[in-house]
Parts: structure tokens; C-alpha cells; sequence
């Protein structure tokens, strides 16, 4: 003889099940925050000098961190680079851009990067859109992502992501365009980042 189900005992399993399967699904999209690791991240920037070479110099001081949620597709990214560690090869010339006409790093001594959206195309984060304030002055920009690594880390234990990305700026908008067109306005910005999982 058949058992009869009641509609009610049917719906509160059915309930049950749904509200477990949210609540998996919501364990398996939880954000992860990676914290910058600062030995293997460093922006680079390159410009054009009087056309005789390209001149490349980098900041040894970056901070940050960022918020990935690999289910999801989404992360954010927010990183602060200590515009008094600019390296670019010459004590001279680092003060040089220190100075008032360029970084004026008296005044604004750190410049700032802060994720408005990330772009992913399958599981890899292929653009970060986001404002950049430097020198006091805030624009937006798009970094193209050239590659993205997501595993965990084989001497820390710990998971760990990595990424190479780049743009495209104008010393100009900025309030440090003296010297262009010598000396090139078009300033291009390269970033390694390596992050380590809290």
C-alpha cells in the first residue's frame, strides 16, 4: 500500500533543498580578498625622450589590494603607489621628477588606482576600468589585462593570483605635461601584480 505524501510535507522538503542549494551556491561565490604582495608588484612607466629612446623608469612602493569572486565574474581592485619611490636609475633624475613640474611629490605624495568595474571574458579578467589620481588630478582609465594567474602559491601555502596589465596615459591631464611634445606626453603605464589570500 502506497504511503500518501502531504502537499504541505512535499513543499517544506522542496524548500529545503532550494534554500540548501542557495546557500551552497552562496559558499562557492564568496568574494576573496588578496592582499598586494609588495616584493613582486611594481608599476612601470615609459616614455618617449626627444625621440632618442624610449626611457623607462618604475615606482618601488606599491600597496593594495583586491576583492575576486572567481564564481561571480567580478572583482575589484584598489591600489595606492608611493609616487617618493620613483626609480629611474638616476638619484638626478628621481628628483628631477619629483619636482614641482612633474610628480610634485611634496605636495602628492602618493598616487592612487580604484576599480570602477572588471571586465572577464570566460574566468579571466581580460580589462579593469577605474579612476587614476595623480598629482591631485583624478581621470579615468582602462587597463588591458595580458595575463592572469589563479593557483595556489608553491612556496606560501596559500592562494595566490598574479596579472600583467597596461594603458595609456597624458602627462598633460595630469598637470605634468612640461617639455611636450620632446618629451612625449603619451605615457604608458605597465603593471606587474602578484596578490596573496588572506
Amino acid at each position: 500500500m502506497k504511503k500518501s505524501t502531504h502537499p504541505t510535507a512535499t513543499l517544506a522538503t522542496l524548500a529545503t533543498i532550494t534554500l540548501a542549494a542557495v546557500a551552497s551556491t552562496q559558499a562557492l561565490a564568496a568574494p576573496e580578498t588578496y592582499v598586494v604582495d609588495a616584493n613582486h608588484t611594481y608599476p612601470r612607466f615609459s616614455y618617449s625622450h626627444f625621440g632618442y629612446s624610449t626611457q623607462l623608469s618604475r615606482f618601488n612602493k606599491t600597496t593594495g589590494k583586491v576583492v575576486l569572486d572567481k564564481a561571480a565574474k567580478t572583482a575589484t581592485v584598489d591600489m595606492e603607489i608611493d609616487a617618493r619611490s620613483v626609480d629611474t636609475g638616476s638619484t638626478i633624475f628621481d628628483e628631477h621628477i619629483q619636482g614641482e613640474d612633474f610628480l610634485d611629490t611634496a605636495r602628492y605624495p602618493t598616487a592612487t588606482f580604484q576599480s570602477t568595474r572588471v571586465i572577464f571574458a570566460d574566468d579571466k579578467p581580460v580589462a579593469i576600468e577605474g579612476k587614476l589620481t595623480l598629482k591631485g588630478v583624478t581621470r579615468p582609465v582602462t587597463l588591458t589585462v595580458t595575463s592572469f594567474q589563479a593557483m595556489p602559491h608553491p612556496m606560501l601555502k596559500k592562494d595566490a593570483i598574479g596579472a600583467n596589465a597596461w594603458t595609456v596615459v597624458k602627462r598633460s591631464d595630469f598637470n605634468a605635461g612640461k617639455y611636450a611634445p620632446n618629451v612625449g606626453d603619451e605615457v604608458r603605464i605597465d603593471i606587474a601584480i602578484e596578490a596573496i589570500r588572506q
